[in-house]
């Protein structure tokens, strides 16, 4: 079972962003445990296609790519974003189908890993290499606030689709 906790060992901001982080994405993780494999990608909700828990998954761990290696660091973006478009604006959402629940969680804590030492170095008021859409640069400070916003709303879109494919509520 995964142990998760949202109180920080210290009280200073970057440990409090980073609990709030760590806490969001052992959630997501959580949500998936005891799930079947047909469980994990089927589409309960009939006007969302992709909305499984391997896409989600899925989607979680490339987002966090994004954001980390590629706008913040300002890396080549490799990743199965690449390839996204106004008619398919979430391949990794949609690939997923075809990679094992266990395997994408491995992938996303893997992420999760590298992304936290690639970061550990940086200054929170460290701005990004590559600009957001509007042009501006944002700080790391944004990028890790962004990263929990976006986890923790994913978590809401697990917490449906999980109820929907096989009852489980709470985590």
């Amino acid at each position: 079972m995964t142990q998760r906790t949202d109180t920080p060992p210290a009280w200073d901001e970057r440990t409090q962003l980073a609990t709030f982080l760590s806490y969001a994405q052992d959630t997501a993780r959580a949500k998936c445990e005891g799930l079947s494999p047909e469980d994990a990608v089927k589409a309960p909700l009939p006007n969302s296609p992709l909305m499984t828990m391997c896409g989600l998954i899925s989607h979680l761990r490339w987002v966090e790519y994004y954001w980390v290696q590629v706008v913040f660091l300002g890396e080549e973006n490799v990743g199965p974003l690449t390839e996204a478009t106004d008619d398919d604006p979430d391949p990794e959402m949609r690939t997923a189908v075809d990679i094992p629940l266990p395997q994408l969680l491995a992938e996303y804590e893997e992420q999760s890993a590298r992304s936290r030492r690639l970061l550990a170095d940086y200054d929170l008021n460290t701005t990004a290499k590559r600009p957001i859409r509007d042009g501006r640069h944002v700080d790391l400070r944004w990028v890790i606030l962004h990263l929990v916003e976006e986890t923790s709303r994913h978590n809401g879109h697990l917490d449906v689709v999980r109820e929907l494919v096989d009852g489980r509520t709470g985590v």
